[in-house]
């Protein structure tokens, strides 16, 4: 009898962000499945909004791949549970093909070449001729171990442009995959921490659809597949990050929508129930959880809607009481404390469980990936990895422990972060 089917993977990256690496991505995982593929998709780097839609497209749950928070049997296990048993995995990039962390590890060439799977570079093409040709050629001979199967030419203004973009490519003797033509109508919403959620998009699936038929016209996808080279999968299961109880209820709303699959999953398999809650609709966490998680995502947005769900802030209440453990990362620990300013004539009243009050009156970039010592016994143990990406200020603090200790992603000490008391706790940052 046979044995199952060996995945097969391409990484589709590019010279830098913004060169569309995400809407060709959701167009290619679309036309395939359409074409009668069987499709799955993964998210190089710390992403909660871009892995939704790669499941939208092509109906496999799309997981994050962190080149600097796991380790290579990490990578190849949660790569391996991506793909399944779909025939191809299109692994998306983040930022440009060599970036990283501020260390420079992590970058999506470190995840390509610990997966052995080939690059197709997304090349932005505006105002761009033959140079687009001689850019790819530096990323090919940049590093050895990094292998570059081919391009795909982006915002390509006519088929006049695309002759001499290819006449370029035929110099160097690297493979254009085929183009995509500029169109204002395939863009996708967005906001500040990136895309508007994929379950906000009224009409994704037509949007989907469309942006498929346009690179079906003008990409090689047959040439495209067959760049593909088999995965390189780790069967062992992972360590996971400790679950937060037995029973976790788990916030899950469009304002809690930050969630790892593969954090879940792995605290599934370590014997953890999950059960899910919204506090958008006024619902209150399970009464037998003995651990509430709040996720990070947008609580600014809908901060006068949760001021006012009475039922899920009994809920949180009761919880406390009970002495479940209450843990709030980044968004759900905004919510945790006891007001949140929106804007210059917003605020509103949260949930009061951690002496915490923040702001986005005015907006201040944090972001990095962390490297985090707990300060507590319980419930993390080990230290972590894990990112912040957020726009919030902290504009008042009262009596609490800290949780953890940061570095920067150098080694460079950030002090302590975070709160807890008692058994409810939080920090800005999201762990991996």
């Amino acid at each position: 009898m046979a044995g199952p089917k060996a995945p097969r993977g391409l990484v589709l990256s590019a010279p830098g962000s913004g060169s569309g690496k995400t809407l060709i991505t959701l167009a290619l995982l679309r036309a395939l499945k359409n074409q009668g593929l069987d499709v799955a998709g993964a998210k190089s780097g710390p992403d909660y909004i871009d892995p939704r839609f790669h499941e939208a497209a092509c109906g496999h749950p799309s997981y994050n791949l962190d080149g600097f928070a796991m380790t290579l049997p990490d990578l190849q296990h949660w790569a391996g549970i991506a793909a399944g048993n779909a025939d191809l995995l299109l692994v998306e990039g983040a930022m440009g093909l060599f970036d990283g962390a501020a260390s420079g590890d992590g970058s999506t060439a470190d995840i390509a070449d610990s997966l052995g799977l080939p690059v197709v570079l997304i090349i932005d093409c505006r105002g761009v001729g033959q140079s687009a040709a001689a850019l790819a050629s530096g990323f090919a001979g940049f590093r050895s171990t990094t292998r570059l199967a081919g391009v795909i030419l982006n915002r390509v203004s006519s088929q006049r442009h695309f002759d001499i973009l290819q006449s370029g490519f035929d110099k160097i003797g690297l493979p254009v995959f085929g183009h995509v033509r500029s169109n204002v109508k395939l863009a996708l919403p967005a906001r500040h921490l990136g895309l508007v959620q994929a379950g906000e998009h009224a009409t994704l699936d037509s949007f989907l659809n469309a942006a498929a038929e346009h690179v079906t016209r003008h990409i090689d996808l047959a040439a495209l597949v067959g760049a593909a080279a088999p995965l390189q999968t780790d069967q062992a299961l992972p360590p996971a990050i400790k679950p937060l109880g037995q029973s976790i209820a788990i916030a899950r709303d469009e304002a809690f929508a930050f969630c790892y699959p593969h954090q879940l999953v792995g605290w599934q398999k370590s014997g953890a129930s999950l059960s899910f809650f919204s506090p958008l609709n006024d619902e209150a966490p399970t009464k037998d959880a003995d651990a509430v998680f709040l996720p990070g995502g947008y609580p600014e947005l809908h901060a006068g809607h949760l001021a006012h769900a009475d039922n899920f802030r009994a809920g949180l209440e009761n919880a406390a009481a009970a002495n479940a453990l209450i843990y709030g990362e980044c968004g759900g620990y905004m919510v945790l404390g006891g007001r949140l300013v929106c804007d210059q004539k917003h605020c509103h009243k949260m949930l009061g469980l951690l002496p915490l009050e923040t702001s986005f009156a005015e907006r201040r970039l944090h972001l990095g990936y962390r490297k985090l010592t707990p300060l507590q016994p319980a419930p993390f143990t080990s230290p972590l990895r894990g990112h912040e990406f957020h726009y919030a200020t902290t504009i008042r603090t009262g009596e609490a422990d800290p949780l953890f200790h940061a570095e920067d992603a150098t080694g460079d000490a950030l002090g302590n972060t975070g709160q807890r008391r008692g058994n409810v706790m939080g920090s800005f940052i999201h762990l991996i």
